[in-house]
């Protein structure tokens, strides 16, 4: 008995041990989580959850539309065009890279098509905040045709660069958050066909 008592309080020793030098070791990444934008713990959480899901980080990292039946890329092109103006964010470019499959393998591909939109005033505001956010400019919005025909949006998720570090300056996280809004409006309404 007195062996199962020693062997129970050891085992309850080393136990409260490890807790104690977990909670030490942890102590300063908590301490730097609490500085974190009051959204990090729930984009960090739905991070988290969406790649334990899918087993895939760039599946969880992106907003994903489907395109209504029916609509044409022609359609989907016009609407994201139109959105794109209607919302006063600029198209700086467009990638049409099924077209360049085909060019250079000589063999059909789905449709591909990337647009490129920009603000150029907030993208230079986020860039003199950090210069690491030029990565993330220009906003892209993918247009893709999947294995089985149907049409998709994507985006990046704009809320890991908004909320998952220390809280912007509040007139940059108000533009960044705008063009957020606006980024979400434009892919809604192209995959609806919604001018």
């Amino acid at each position: 008995m007195n062996l199962i008592k020693n062997s129970l309080a050891f085992i309850g020793a080393l136990l409260l041990i490890a807790i104690l030098w977990a909670a030490y070791m942890l102590e300063p990444a908590y301490h730097r989580f609490s500085t974190f934008d009051e959204k990090a713990y729930d984009t960090y959480k739905t991070l988290a959850t969406k790649i334990l899901e899918t087993g895939n980080a760039a599946e969880a990292t992106v907003w994903k539309m489907k395109v209504k039946e029916g609509l044409s890329t022609k359609d989907v092109d016009e609407t994201l065009k139109f959105a794109a103006n209607d919302n006063n964010i600029k198209n700086v470019g467009e990638l049409p890279l099924s077209k360049q499959v085909e060019a250079m393998s000589d063999k059909p591909f789905r449709f591909m098509k990337i647009y490129m939109f920009c603000d150029a005033l907030t993208a230079s505001r986020m860039v003199d905040y950090s210069d690491s956010f030029s990565a993330y400019l220009p906003c892209r919005v993918s247009l893709l045709e999947d294995k089985k025909g149907q049409l998709w949006l994507y985006s990046l998720n704009m809320d890991l660069m908004i909320h998952g570090g220390t809280p912007l300056p509040p007139e940059l996280k108000k533009e960044a958050l705008n063009v957020k809004r606006i980024i979400l409006d434009i892919m809604t309404r192209g995959a609806t066909g919604d001018f």
